[in-house]
């Protein structure tokens, strides 16, 4: 046997143990037999370069990319519209037999006359990155990120990492299939235990560990991490006659891909009761689900519903409800804030919640504690708000409950801790001093929404203090190559990566920079206005607080925390050392002829079809709009999109004016509603 037919039957040996092992869960070979093969491949290629192909299991980890390129889908990638309850999916199934279903009986449903001809295809909906997958008469070719689902990354090398994609399929077909890249809950589990054990920040979910592992720039990095994939939909040659989505699955199947398991059910009816049981089932799986996908079976009944612009008809998300759980409450820690603020976290017995381990949970205040009436040894039970944070919903005693003593210094410093009349936080008084609040102050003012320095994490920041290298914000444009290389997590590239980055970073936008300064009380929101309101930063340092207290969005606390700030020597040390470091900056606002919205609050509810929320937001700021995430008295309008949350019913309670989008598309350009 020459080479060339060696190297042939390795590889395919080692594909159909790959596909075997990633995707069947059936190996047909022990690890150390596939192991002793891929050694071999390996010579084989190294000693023979000219054989080397693109699609040979060898070449599953590239080398680094300096960053993802942009590329456009050739077949959009739509989002999911929701179901919260099985009344909203059963309303969803009978909205859909209004288009093209026929009455079959009488026969009552859940909210109606019951159609059977419109079957539906139930799969879990995987909590992961969607991805889309070409392949060119079999053989990988490129994947890309979802995007904004007509715009996506490029991380084909890093997908070529992932042993469940196969690099070469069984037919030699092209053929795009969309898929959802996640991490099993065990391999998560130990990721974060080796992220602790080398003092790195953990991830909070699978989800976001995946996604922060596939989007590394360097693939190896990729290669480190216990990636997989299910296929979910294909856009399949129409000569293969595929008529239903369960047989283009089944086709993915066949060709090699790890496929997302469906059940069909005839009708909304039997989707419910397929939701209703998965709700347990879920728990017992490796990968996290938030809910499950259901889809018109029919390909042809698909095209006949068609999409809106942001999603298909055909399918919609039914969302479980948040899991909560039982835990007991071991201790309670205190963590320092950027601003001295002390925040109790509730220190839990490891549980299972919504697909992640939980181990903490935010306690808000002191005030949290006494209202809960929480004490150590406590039984607490846990959920996650927004399917994120986990939080402390209530607790019970029990016979170990001891009662808990609320500190009296500062857990960073030994400050002794004061409480500020009319607020509910309690503070460390020492914000010079104090550690704690030295390295908060600082990330955030590296954080995209301030300075946006890029590589500047906080296991950097932590080594950059305890060196006494940096005490403020400042100090930071002062750093050296040598200084940087001093520290364990840096190499040469690194330390370059890190200085060209604080160097891009001293052209900033006004509002970004006011951010950065992590004035009390001030955010993203509030630095626009600020910016809107005082078009240089002499403007701002010098303003009077009865002017401040005079903004609409400011207000008499803000004010007097602004008004503070630029009266302390310190501060305007800083500003000063940050100007003569080449801090420049630019105010968006220069023109405030242009800000004809200024002082009016917007909140946006819904999805909008022409733009995103964030567009919208944006386009709304730059006219000098505020853009609040809630609806309060203090709303002036609300724009509702399609399938608007509880905001738009609190507008109509309220009596607050709601526009659509046209209105708001009119009112952007600066025409006028009927």
């Amino acid at each position: 046997m020459d080479v060339q037919e060696r190297i042939t039957k390795l590889r395919k040996l080692i594909e159909l143990n790959s596909y075997k092992y990633y995707v069947e869960d059936n190996p047909i070979l022990e690890d150390w037999e596939y192991d002793k093969l891929f050694r071999e491949l390996k010579e084989l290629e190294e000693q023979n370069p000219s054989l080397i192909t693109p699609d040979s299991p060898t070449q599953r980890v590239g080398g680094i990319s300096e960053k993802f390129a942009q590329i456009p889908h050739k077949n959009r990638l739509y989002s999911l519209d929701n179901c919260n309850n099985y009344q909203e999916l059963a309303l969803w199934y009978n909205k859909l037999l209004k288009e093209v279903g026929d009455l079959k009986t009488q026969q009552l449903s859940l909210l109606g006359p019951m159609y059977e001809d419109l079957e539906l295809a139930c799969e879990l909906k995987i909590d992961g990155l969607a991805v889309s997958l070409t392949y060119e008469k079999g053989k990988f070719t490129q994947g890309l990120t979802r995007g904004d689902g007509i715009i996506g990354e490029d991380i084909t090398n890093n997908l070529k990492t992932i042993k469940a994609i196969p690099l070469k399929l069984f037919e030699e077909v092209d053929i795009e299939v969309r898929g959802e890249i996640y991490m099993p809950i065990s391999s998560f589990n130990k990721l974060n235990e080796n992220q602790i054990k080398n003092n790195q920040k953990t991830f909070a979910n699978p989800r976001n560990a995946a996604a922060g592992s596939i989007r590394q720039l360097d693939p190896k990095i990729s290669a480190s991490r216990d990636l997989s994939i299910f296929i979910y939909s294909a856009i399949i040659d129409k000569s293969k006659n595929i008529k239903t989505h369960t047989e283009a699955m089944d086709y993915c199947k066949k060709l090699g891909f790890k496929v997302n398991k469906y059940t069909l059910c005839k009708n909304s009816d039997k989707a419910i009761e397929f939701c209703q049981n998965m709700e347990e089932y879920r728990k017992t799986l490796d990968w996290a689900t938030d809910g499950v996908v259901v889809k018109v079976n029919s390909i042809a009944k698909q095209n006949e519903l068609g999409f809106t612009s942001r999603a298909p008809k055909w399918s919609v998300a039914f969302k479980f409800p948040p899991e909560e759980v039982w835990s007991k409450l071991i201790d309670i820690e205190y963590s320092v804030g950027r601003t001295g603020v002390i925040t109790p976290v509730a220190v839990l017995e490891p549980v299972s919640l919504s697909g992640s381990i939980v181990q903490r949970a935010s306690m808000y205040n002191f005030d949290e504690i006494k209202r809960l009436d929480i004490s150590i040894g406590d039984e607490a039970l846990i959920k996650k708000a927004a399917e994120i944070i986990p939080k402390v919903v209530r607790t019970r005693k029990t016979s170990n409950s001891k009662p808990i003593e609320l500190p009296q210094f500062c857990p960073s410093c030994g400050t002794k801790l004061i409480e500020v009349e009319g607020e509910v936080a309690t503070y460390c008084p020492n914000k010079d001093n104090c550690p704690a609040q030295i390295k908060g102050r600082i990330e955030y003012f590296v954080s995209k929404g301030a300075m946006d320095i890029d590589g500047f994490g906080i296991n950097i920041i932590e080594k950059l203090i305890e060196k006494n290298y940096i005490r403020r914000s400042s100090d930071i444009y002062k750093l050296t190559k040598e200084q940087l290389l001093t520290l364990d997590l840096v190499k040469e590239k690194s330390a370059s990566n890190i200085l060209e980055a604080i160097e891009n970073s001293k052209n900033v936008i006004f509002s970004k920079f006011i951010n950065a300064l992590g004035i009390r009380f001030v955010g993203k929101e509030s630095s626009d206005i600020l910016a809107q309101y005082y078009m240089t930063l002499d403007e701002l340092i010098n303003a009077k607080y009865d002017d401040l207290a005079s903004i609409t969005g400011v207000g008499v606390k803000m004010a007097q925390s602004i008004f503070e700030y630029f009266k302390d020597k310190e501060n305007l040390d800083m500003i000063d050392e940050l100007l003569k470091c080449g801090i420049k900056i630019t105010n968006k606002y220069t023109n405030a002829q242009n800000l004809r919205l200024k002082g009016l609050s917007f909140v946006i509810t819904g999805t909008l079809d022409t733009m995103s929320r964030e567009e919208a937001q944006t386009k709304l700021k730059e006219l000098g709009a505020k853009t609040p995430s809630a609806v309060s008295k203090n709303t002036n309008f609300v724009i509702v999109g399609a399938n608007p949350g509880s905001k738009a019913q609190k507008a109509q309670d309220l009596g607050i004016k709601i526009l659509n989008e046209k209105e708001l598309i009119n009112l952007l350009k600066g025409e006028e509603n009927e």
